[in-house]
């Protein structure tokens, strides 16, 4: 079964992989690229299918992964099509952590719930699905990189407003040309995406972006007003709608016609358990140092070996075994920037 890539713009129509299999796209690192070119440009490592080793399901792939030196660095699953006993959404899931204390290697999984094609036909993705195909990988390869003692703080065991950046600067990719030139080709013509699509893709990124900044952060606000209050603060509030309406007005985000994401009543986020209770601000913070990030592989030159090892051996090999800012201001060699994210967003004009 083929798995390639369907962008819901105006024609051509859907695109998919030259190669039509999964494996075509598990191998490059991050989705797509039909000759390996991120996995082996960026990071020098080669995937390998191993049908001998069974995996937990029949759709579930496993792959071998060789490191830059040619030596074993761990194991891929890849399971991507969806079915009856498999929850909802994408994400990914370190299986063995790596640890210098017990000798493991990484088994990392990810999961997709693409839909199966009918038979005979290439599977085609949305580009919101190689977009998830992309940051998923990503949480893949900062398992796969991991380099600490202790398996607590092996690769993506990282504090909440961390464990996002690394997926998320891998979705730069996605439509990074090289890369894009490698996957992006009409599943019948094998023609490639016209840049007119590619430009207008781009473009569509900056689009609400005012509304949806604004509505993020009032729901990421009102997160932190009830999480900052005291058990005694908290108990003499009968009012819910009351105390929303005085803590979003209290953080100039009262604006009556963008409500905040999540009102009081729905938050699930913040109040079915611990991992969110005022950290809702995680996502945006995450996109802080995921765009100052981008920032820095575009000045840098962008897929270049010598970024790939310093991203991997200067944050990624890291884990949660330091401070994660002081991890990044080592690796940035400074404090992030916001401007980045603001450029990135349209919210401030670019010269």
């Amino acid at each position: 079964m083929g798995l390639g890539v369907l962008h819901r713009a105006d024609p051509p129509g859907p695109l998919r992989d030259r190669r039509d299999g999964v494996a075509a796209l598990v191998r490059t690192g991050a989705g797509a690229a039909r000759r390996g070119l991120l996995r082996r440009r960026l990071y020098g490592i080669r995937f390998e299918e191993r049908p001998d080793l069974p995996a937990y399901h029949p759709d579930a792939r496993v792959f071998e992964v060789f490191d830059r030196d040619g030596g074993p660095l761990g194991l891929f699953i890849g399971d991507f099509f969806t079915r009856p006993s498999k929850r909802g959404g994408a994400w990914a899931n370190a299986l063995v952590p790596q640890s210098r204390l017990f000798g493991t290697a990484p088994v990392v999984v990810n999961n997709l719930n693409v839909n199966r094609a009918p038979a005979g036909e290439p599977t085609l993705l949305t580009l919101d699905e190689v977009r998830t195909l992309f940051h998923e990988f990503g949480h893949a390869l900062h398992t796969l990189f991991s380099q600490v003692h202790f398996p607590k703080f092996a690769g993506t065991r990282v504090p909440r407003d961390f464990v996002e950046y690394p997926s998320q600067v891998n979705e730069v990719w996605m439509l990074w040309p090289e890369v894009l030139a490698n996957y992006a080709t009409h599943h019948r013509t094998g023609e490639p995406l016209p840049q007119e699509i590619v430009d207008r893709l781009q473009a569509a990124e900056q689009f609400n972006k005012g509304f949806a900044t604004t509505e993020y952060l009032a729901a990421t606000l009102l997160d932190l007003a009830w999480h900052t209050l005291t058990v005694e603060e908290a108990a003499a509030v009968t009012d819910v709608l009351a105390f929303e309406a005085a803590a979003l007005e209290r953080a100039g985000v009262a604006v009556p016609f963008v409500p905040p994401r999540y009102r009081t009543a729905y938050f699930a986020h913040i109040f079915s358990g611990a991992a969110y209770s005022a950290g809702y601000y995680s996502y945006i913070w995450s996109e802080v140092l995921d765009a100052d990030t981008v920032d820095w592989l575009t000045e840098q030159g962008g897929l270049r070996r010598e970024l790939g090892d310093t991203f991997r051996d200067g944050l990624l090999a890291k884990g949660g075994s330091a401070d994660s800012m002081e991890v990044y201001r080592a690796f940035r060699g400074r404090d992030p920037l916001i401007e980045p994210l603001l450029k990135r967003r349209g919210l401030i004009s670019v010269p």
